[in-house]
């Protein structure tokens, strides 16, 4: 395909596409970060323990990983701007419900269907954007989606602290219309999800996906309209090559063909991508995004310190991020993978000593001094700074592009699956690592991760820097 330098790129368009559907990462943030501070609430409202907690907070990625993988393969029959409409409604629905439901079951349905629009968005939103964006900028366009799930993220924090301190720095108090302030932590996102729905109705379907629909002469419009008219039928022509002859991508195109090398019958570039979609969790950030609260208070501090310490989380991972758009398109996607990696197994390894010079209190509960309180407050924010300057969002950037058009949605589909299922395992084992193994042995377990994932990378990762989607091999 010819170079973008030589084209004229509709950036009020290609801006416009990326500002909408970034939104579905805000939702994905926010609804990942909300349960962060309604743990207590949801404790003391439906009686939980420790593995009813964990669940509850688990069950959003059942619907995750069951999202990302029927959206995968959905966007290929019914369109990625379709699929994400229907994410919106969901995402819509499901706040409103977890806000008022009574009974645990639906809440847990709701959080599950919420999940459904969460893992959804995940796989969608930086999927469409690589399929309109340029290739020179294409890195930094979906990084973006990276700095909306985080900022939907610190807006959950802000929003839990709001809400906890108007209730009287108690969020299971009542706030407002007779409702606790937790419940108002979920239906505040509301607002963003019908934002989401309504703009979603005034940006184009992908080209690819038309094109891969046989429906040319629209894809050859929308097109015109990002990259001129000029240069419309040549790209029609040049992504119509990208496809099979004989049939539309489907699920079955993940398998390697007859006679090359592969692994269980699955194309390489596949397990690439399951590769780095699972270590992306082993890493165990999540940890600090679902159980931040509660980490902290485990490690000596108050809610309502714990609460300040997750605001700040967030604002040095907007930061983070934004180096990261700065440099992904000049120094390339695999560099920043090995420096995230190295990054994040050094802080983690410091997170474990500082856990492990802490005591025992009577009720069993984990107590550092003030010294090692802020070691590990300072190695945690370090590693979340590596972690959104590399795994975060450049792993999200290559499941958008690193896949040939003939099986992108349906490698996004395996690989959104295997990422969701591995933030499941992570959420629901650590409440019984931390309460039976103690925080220093759960994060030893994270940093060797860390370690592993490098050398993976260096082994096996392709470096996707400037080649046009239809040049993706595999």
């Amino acid at each position: 395909m010819a170079s973008e330098s030589n084209e004229r790129v509709n950036m009020a368009l290609v801006g416009g596409i990326v500002a909408v559907a970034t939104i579905g990462g805000l939702l994905f943030g926010y609804d990942s970060g909300a349960v962060n501070g309604t743990q207590p609430g949801l404790t003391k409202a439906f009686g939980l323990s420790g593995a009813g907690l964990g669940f509850t907070v688990g069950s959003l990625l059942i619907g995750c990983f069951i999202g990302a993988f029927f959206a995968g393969t959905l966007a290929d029959s019914m369109g990625r701007r379709n699929v994400m409409r229907l994410a919106a409604v969901l995402f819509l629905g499901g706040a409103l419900v977890q806000g008022f439901a009574t009974d645990h079951t639906i809440f847990v349905i709701a959080r599950i269907v919420g999940g459904m629009a969460v893992g959804a968005a995940s796989v969608l939103s930086p999927a469409y954007i690589s399929e309109v964006a340029p290739a020179s900028m294409r890195g930094r366009l979906i990084s973006a989606n990276q700095i909306m799930i985080i900022t939907g993220l610190t807006a959950a924090f802000l929003v839990n602290y709001a809400f906890q301190q108007a209730a009287g720095n108690d969020s299971t108090a009542q706030f407002a219309a007779g409702l606790e302030a937790w419940r108002w932590m979920y239906l505040a996102q509301a607002v963003p999800a019908a934002v989401f729905l309504i703009a979603l109705m005034f940006i184009p379907e992908s080209p690819r996906f038309l094109v891969a629909k046989g429906r040319f002469a629209e894809a050859g419009q929308v097109l015109g309209r990002l990259f001129g008219e000029e240069n419309a039928e040549a790209k029609v022509e040049e992504i119509r090559a990208s496809f099979a002859a004989d049939h539309r991508p489907q699920l079955r195109d993940i398998l390697a063909p007859s006679g090359t090398r592969s692994f269980l019958g699955i194309r390489p570039i596949v397990w690439v991508g399951i590769m780095l979609a699972v270590f992306q969790q082993l890493v165990g950030i999540n940890v600090i995004f679902y159980y931040g609260a509660t980490l902290w208070q485990l490690a000596g501090f108050t809610e309502n310190d714990a609460l300040l310490i997750n605001i700040g989380s967030g604002v040095v991972s907007i930061a983070a991020c934004l180096v990261t758009i700065s440099v992904i398109d000049k120094i390339g996607r695999k560099p920043l993978l090995l420096f995230g990696s190295a990054g994040m197994a050094l802080t983690l390894f410091i997170m474990v000593f500082a856990f492990s010079q802490g005591t025992i209190d009577a009720e069993g509960n984990l107590s550092l001094s003030n010294e090692m309180g802020m070691v590990a407050v300072i190695a945690a924010n370090l590693y979340v700074i590596f972690f959104n300057m590399s795994w975060g969002p450049v792993m999200w950037t290559m499941l958008g592009e690193m896949f040939p058009n003939q099986i992108r949605g349906s490698a996004l589909a395996v690989a959104g699956f295997f990422q969701w299922f591995a933030n499941y395992v992570i959420a629901q084992t650590f409440p019984l690592m931390a309460s039976g193994l103690g925080l220093a042995v759960s994060y030893s377990f994270y940093a060797v991760c860390a370690v592993i994932s490098f050398f993976l990378v260096q082994r096996f990762v392709t470096e996707t820097k400037g080649k046009e989607l239809e040049e993706m091999e595999g």
